[in-house]
């Protein structure tokens, strides 16, 4: 039998969805908190792809504007960070808060240096999209001894 969640608990009512996976993700959280780490409130999910000569990112960010989203490359690494916000309704109590809001950081280890002066950001109807171009890589002939 499921176990009955805190809203069944709290009213008396059996309208709640019971999820298995809330305890795990709250026992995330409390490991998370115990790290000194901040856990995101969401994360966009993405695709990289990798050509001979680029990397390319598409990443779903609904809702987001150019302003909440910054993008940068340190040391070979892609991060992009964000935040969502909770669109306030005047309204006494919230029901239900499903859709995915607050403070994100992706960061993606990349393989080739690439050209940091040609990253390119392109945000249009929520998809953001980020083409880095490889380093050119320089043959050096070698005289032997």
């Amino acid at each position: 039998m499921a176990r009955p969640n805190q809203n069944m608990l709290r009213f008396g009512v059996a309208f709640a969805h019971w999820d298995p996976f809330r305890d795990l993700m709250a026992l995330q959280e409390r490991l998370d908190t115990l790290a000194g780490e901040r856990t995101a409130g969401w994360a966009p999910p993405v695709d990289l792809f990798e050509t001979a000569d680029h990397y390319q990112m598409i990443a779903e960010v609904p809702g987001l504007t150019r302003d909440q989203i910054r993008v940068h490359v340190q040391n070979g690494i892609l991060t992009i960070e964000g935040e969502r916000t909770v669109a306030c309704l005047p309204c006494e109590q919230h029901h239900r808060v499903e859709r995915g809001h607050g403070w994100f950081s992706r960061s993606f280890q990349l393989h080739e240096p690439i050209d940091s002066d040609s990253v390119d950001a392109d945000l249009h109807d929520g998809i953001l999209t980020i083409k880095l171009l490889k380093r050119a890589q320089e043959t050096r002939r070698i005289p032997v001894r």
